[in-house]
């Protein structure tokens, strides 16, 4: 999904809610599709306010419920007590497994279309429909452990 394309579908779902597309709602955004990489809530604070510097906190904490609702971003959770975010940019599909570098903290998405099949084969053997998923492998990278220096790092 092209960034204006992703823009103009924030808007109509900010809209839909009954809520106005702010500058700074609409920086937030900007600075969130920027990204290639996941980032954490302070770090799109960072990006958001280098694009408009009355963007707060407050407002950024306020919005990522927004855009995850409206599947603009991915959360991401890895169980170290932050959330990440990242762009979805493949429009809605979040088939996706994540693979969380113990040595580096990085996060790998990678597609997974079995997921969606999975996820209802053994629900609907429990008689029950499936709501959401996720798949996510935590591994040590096989450099860091021979040489001491993680290639992706940083």
């Amino acid at each position: 999904m092209s960034i204006p394309v992703a823009r103009e579908k924030f808007r109509s779902f900010l809209t839909r809610k009954g809520l106005r597309a702010t500058n700074q709602r609409l920086a937030i955004f900007d600075a969130a599709f920027a990204q290639k990489d996941h980032f954490t809530a302070d770090q799109l604070l960072d990006f958001a306010r280098d694009i408009d510097d009355s963007v707060s906190r407050a407002t950024v904490y306020r919005t990522l419920p927004i855009l995850t609702e409206s599947a603009l971003l991915r959360e991401v959770d890895i169980g170290s007590g932050e959330k990440y975010y990242r762009p979805n940019r493949d429009g809605g599909s979040t088939q996706v497994a994540q693979v969380v570098c113990l040595d580096c903290d990085r996060i790998f998405e990678i597609s997974a279309p079995f997921m969606e099949w999975y996820g209802s084969t053994v629900s609907s053997k429990l008689g029950l429909t499936p709501v959401s998923q996720r798949l996510q492998v935590s591994a040590n990278c096989d450099v860091f452990r021979r040489t001491g220096t993680c290639p992706r790092h940083g």
